[in-house]
């Protein structure tokens, strides 16, 4: 998806871009990608998350190193039977390994995308808010592509024949990419959040 997010002050406006499972709450599978608007100048924020069976707190941000409401921009989500993978104009952001069915997303998804105020935590905790008085605020989603396989009938999406599994793991270019971008633009990781209150950490950190 080729995604222009709100430009200017966008600060409490969330702009979502987001695989589902059914039913859409409680015991679901979900992969976001939510852009966190901000006040004028300052960097905008594109927060990562993913649901296994209802259970979410697995977030990531990382701070986009350029303007997304600016121009479009490409992001892409590869979901196959070794790996997810989140890219941002062919840079890999975020990096989920199939580990464990309990893990890992297997139930079909639908796709989905949202514009909405998230004032009460999307910018800085909530210190600033949707102010409406800037209206409208407008996302552009264009040049939608899918390269997958239907929920039901149809191949098997787990062969070895369908082009996508054959993308097992990173290239080495690739995984320097997804190092550099961790370092230099990752500003928060679940893994290493010492005041989440997790019984256990999930399994993908270790």
């Amino acid at each position: 998806m080729r995604i222009k997010t709100p430009p200017g002050y966008s600060a409490g406006v969330v702009t979502a871009f987001y695989l589902t499972t059914e039913p859409e709450q409680g015991d679901h599978d979900e992969v976001d990608l939510e852009f966190l608007g901000n006040v004028d100048g300052k960097p905008i924020i594109l927060q990562t998350n993913i649901f296994l069976n209802g259970k979410g707190d697995r977030e990531q941000r990382t701070e986009l190193w350029f303007d997304p409401g600016a121009d479009f921009h490409d992001y892409k989500i590869l979901w196959n039977t070794y790996q997810l993978v989140v890219f941002v104009d062919d840079t890999p952001i975020r990096v989920l390994k199939n580990l464990a069915p309990s893990q890992f997303p297997v139930r079909p998804f639908k796709i989905r995308a949202s514009i909405w105020d998230g004032s009460d935590w999307a910018t800085d905790n909530g210190k600033y808010r949707v102010d409406y008085n800037r209206a409208p605020f407008t996302t552009v989603f264009q040049d939608f592509d899918v390269d997958g396989c239907p929920a039901t009938g149809g191949a098997q999406c787990g062969s070895p024949g369908l082009s996508w599994n054959a993308i097992q793991s990173l290239t080495p270019a690739q995984w320097e990419a997804y190092k550099d971008a961790k370092s230099k633009h990752m500003t928060y990781d679940y893994c290493t959040n010492k005041d989440k209150a997790y019984a256990q950490l999930p399994g993908e950190c270790n």
